[in-house]
């Protein structure tokens, strides 16, 4: 079954060359994973099968690292036991190519053997007191070092391996960047030699100057991996790339210059929701992913399993409508989809037809993706890395990412390390939902994007400490907010509530109230002169005796400051947990007020409104002749909750854009139904119809000019 190289190394086996940017084609992905009992078991054809019905054009099949599934020469580069004189790998590589798809072989590093542990010691990583590391998942087999000559010596042979002997595009390899802090005597040496500094003896202290020199070497030392793992693999074969996965957080963990040079595409490993995750998680890991690169394409990989923090049931099935929901939400939000199998038997096929199902949707689609790119006017700055799921920056994030998909509110995300004036310059507004700790440089930035006119909603937290935690006076954009530090954080409070004390855009659908709930967490500020303040907390009052329960004061400290910037824009600062307390609570008032400072902030009207009912994730795509709005669905009956049993048909949208200058109309199509749509046209604006839909419907308006002929 193998394929030797021909020439420049670029033929394949059906005769097409292969090209440097073979990437772009590939857009629809099979992954198998075998098992170590597969050879002799699973039926490749079964799978060629799989790949046709789903209208796949790439595979990445299993290949080897831990396990071989072809006939290996290398030594200690363990074969299945079941292998015989069978090549899985190389019949699976044949029946793909047969289908004109693209393949990419997976390697696994992450472990070895016992005969490979006793001959190499070297290649094993280490706990603090340099033992070696047994597996925590299966008995006498032994976590490697990423930062040896295991990963830079063995795997580079068998990624040459496999390239010259089989026509591939591409190896990826998984689980290799180690599990924690490896303690070998390699990454000893080497840390102490380039730093100065014995390695951290535990992870994420920002005030260890040992971990933060140690952030620093590990991004050098895997990018250097990285960068001649790729050169090895194109030494063979020109136009094939080693794309290591780099998991949902994209390439955070790499250095970017080097990710330029070697990553055509990245992968998002987040192959379903976990626990109660909402059905949108799905759209914005597709959301974070692009936020890093948004010139590079990005795929978002589905499990046909449930996931799950806590438990691995990697021979399930999950759902259908849940697969076929997080597929294509995915690639709404403009993540390509790729769905994994683990094992190559098949005992329970419920996920094939969903699958098929979200992937010849993609494929009707695809050519309308082609020439657009997903445009939004609010940008919500992404909590990064472990410390803020340690301080609870996830939960402030999920709030008002939540909220703005109930709202309709069209939105991008804005990754930390990404944060530039240029960044910036394409949104309107840009959502802090508890930006704790920002660094007086990315201060700067936020300060420069609002004298260019751009606006703010913050909440909490906001700029409060530097990028290493330590706190400041004052916030860092007291300037922008209007606002100034007097009381630091105080709670948990109970029985919190914050009165509307002026009228203004932030009060709307709140009429007759007079009091709304207000945090758990609040900061004491003053706002200074020339803001608004529509809403003050009440000063504390008791929750028992019931007969307490009564406000014993006016309100007085600010709970929500708003601004009209010199530069043009606007600012909204909110001093309390709005963001996490709405994901906790799911309180509709906290939704209304995050939408309702967003919109106020935007300072007109939204280019592009869907009303209805319903759960609708939106997103736009745009080019210089049309506008398509991908809606999709994700009610059901269980939305908040995680799970989806069913999905509930679309209730009746409708779908408004602006005209932009010089159109006098448009005309708009349904491209999931496959319908053209009546359009009304009145005060600047275009509206369509969307009577129902099932996982989504894509909506695209074009624009009709006059004739100046």
């Amino acid at each position: 079954m193998a394929q030797g190289v021909t020439g420049n190394g670029t033929q394949s086996a059906a005769g097409a060359v292969r090209v440097p940017d073979w990437h772009l084609g590939a857009t629809r992905w099979t992954q198998l994973t075998l098992t170590e009992n597969d050879p002799g078991r699973f039926d490749p054809g079964h799978w060629i099968d799989i790949m046709r019905e789903t209208r796949s054009n790439a595979a990445c099949i299993s290949a080897g690292g831990y396990i071989a599934f072809y006939p290996t020469d290398i030594p200690y580069h363990y074969r299945s036991s079941h292998l015989a004189d069978t090549d899985p790998f190389g019949e699976l590589v044949e029946g793909a190519r047969s289908l004109d798809m693209h393949v990419m072989a997976r390697v696994d590093p992450h472990a070895v053997h016992p005969d490979a542990a006793a001959a190499h010691p070297e290649w094993l990583a280490r706990d603090a007191d340099g033992s070696p590391q047994e597996h925590w998942g299966y008995p006498d087999i032994w976590l490697t070092c990423p930062f040896g000559s295991y990963n830079r010596e063995f795997i580079t042979e068998v990624a040459r391996e496999i390239v010259t002997r089989y026509d591939v595009d591409a190896v990826f390899a998984n689980r290799w960047q180690g599990h924690g802090i490896s303690y070998s005597e390699t990454a000893r040496r080497s840390f102490r030699d380039e730093t100065g500094y014995d390695l951290p003896r535990s992870e994420g202290d920002t005030s260890d100057p040992a971990w933060r020199a140690y952030v620093v070497w590990r991004r050098r030392k895997l990018s250097d991996l990285v960068s001649l793992w790729d050169q090895a693999v194109r030494d063979v074969r020109p136009h094939a790339r080693f794309i290591p996965n780099l998991g949902s957080i994209a390439a955070r963990d790499l250095d970017r210059d080097m990710l330029v040079r070697h990553f055509p595409f990245f992968l998002i490993d987040k192959q379903g929701r976990s626990g109660v995750e909402a059905p949108w998680s799905a759209g914005r890991n597709g959301k974070r992913s692009r936020a890093v690169f948004r010139d590079r394409p990005v795929g978002l990989i589905t499990s046909i399993g449930p996931e799950h923090h806590q438990h691995r049931w990697k021979d399930s099935v999950a759902p259908g409508a849940e697969t076929a929901t997080w597929i294509v939400d995915g690639f709404a939000q403009g993540a390509f989809p790729w769905f994994t199998k683990f094992n190559g038997m098949v005992p329970d096929p419920r996920w094939i037809r969903p699958v098929a199902e979200a992937f010849e949707l993609h494929e009707r689609l695809e050519p309308e993706f082609a020439g657009r790119r997903i445009t939004a006017d609010v940008a919500l700055l992404e909590a990064a890395g472990p410390e803020a799921a340690r301080t609870g920056g996830r939960a402030h994030e999920e709030g008002f990412y939540h909220a703005l998909v109930e709202a309709r509110i069209p939105f991008e995300l804005v990754a930390e390390q990404n944060l530039t004036v240029d960044e910036l310059s394409q949104f309107k507004v840009l959502v802090l939902p508890d930006a704790e700790r920002l660094s007086v440089e990315q201060c700067r930035t936020i300060q420069a994007y609002t004298e260019a006119g751009g606006s703010v909603v913050a909440a909490h937290r906001s700029s409060l400490d530097d990028e290493y935690g330590t706190p400041r006076a004052n916030f860092g954009l007291a300037e922008v907010f209007g606002a100034d530090l007097n009381t630091p954080v105080r709670g948990p409070v109970k029985n919190n509530y914050i009165a509307l004390t002026e009228e203004h855009p932030l009060t709307q659908g709140f009429e007759g109230a007079q009091r709304l709930i207000g945090g758990t967490e609040l900061i004491g500020v003053t706002a200074r002169p020339g803001t608004g303040v529509p809403f003050r907390f009440l000063p504390d009052y008791p929750d028992l005796p019931m007969e307490e329960v009564y406000p014993r004061a006016e309100p007085d400290a600010p709970a929500v400051v708003t601004r009209e910037l010199p530069g043009g824009g606007r600012s909204v600062y909110v001093p309390f947990n709005l963001g996490a307390l709405f994901w906790e609570a799911l309180q509709a008032d906290h939704g209304t007020i995050i939408a309702n400072a967003v919109r106020w902030a935007l300072g007109g009207s939204e280019r592009v409104r869907v009303t209805g009912s319903g759960l609708v994730d939106l997103a736009v795509w745009e080019d210089a002749d049309s506008v398509a709005a991908a809606l999709v669905n994700l009610t059901n009956p269980m939305a908040l909750k995680g799970p989806i049993r069913e999905t509930v048909p679309m209730p009746e949208q409708r779908v408004s854009v602006a005209l932009p200058e010089g159109a006098t109309g448009a005309t708009a199509r349904l491209l999931v139904a496959g319908t053209d749509a009546e359009v009304t046209v009145s005060g600047g604006r275009a509206e369509a119809l969307v009577a129902t839909a099932q996982l989504m419907e894509m909506v695209s308006f074009t624009w009709i000019r006059e004739d100046r002929s």
